[in-house]
């Protein structure tokens, strides 16, 4: 049996990979399955949650540690986790730094918490020039997987990640 520190890691973002920004009204009523974990939202609660398709949950049962990289941290483990059915996952801590440029705010903290393991990044904001300074500075394999914020995660982002780890 492998080490379960051999496992590839996922980076998910929430905003734009698992809340579409472009979903159309008629579709956010069309998620199949158990409601129970929308009903128990309180009210008042973020009206965008509604876009979350719930099978998303049982679509990242996939061979690999799936940590968060959200500016949502901690609670995305107290709202978005329930509502795809998924446990209590692992937050990236973001480090305050001063360091800017031409690349996300996210990649440098993403190589780091990473460190030689290899990893996908599924995030909405990925750029050519993330992908250049990864393959510069992280020694491990990568997966910079760019989400279509209108859509969000489809069946074909689920198919390329898959594809990826399986390559590994």
């Amino acid at each position: 049996m492998p080490d379960l520190t051999d496992r590839p890691l996922l980076f998910l973002d929430v905003d734009g990979p698992l809340i579409p920004f472009g979903v159309p009204e008629w579709r956010l009523r069309e998620h199949p399955g158990d409601r129970a974990a929308w009903s128990s939202l309180p009210e008042g609660a973020n009206p965008l949650l509604a876009r979350i398709d719930p099978r998303n949950g049982a679509r990242l049962s996939l061979p690999c540690d799936i940590v968060w990289a959200t500016t949502w941290m901690a609670d995305a483990n107290e709202v978005i986790s329930p509502l795809l059915g998924l446990p209590e996952l692992p937050v990236v801590d973001w480090p305050d730094s001063d360091e800017g440029g031409p690349v996300h705010w996210k990649t440098r903290g993403l190589v780091a918490w990473a460190g030689e393991r290899p990893f996908v990044w599924v995030d909405d904001e990925i750029t050519q020039a993330d992908r250049a300074w990864m393959s510069l500075h992280h020694h491990g394999q990568a997966l910079l997987h760019r989400v279509d914020p209108r859509r969000g995660l489809t069946h074909v982002d689920f198919v390329a990640i898959a594809d990826w780890l399986a390559q590994l």
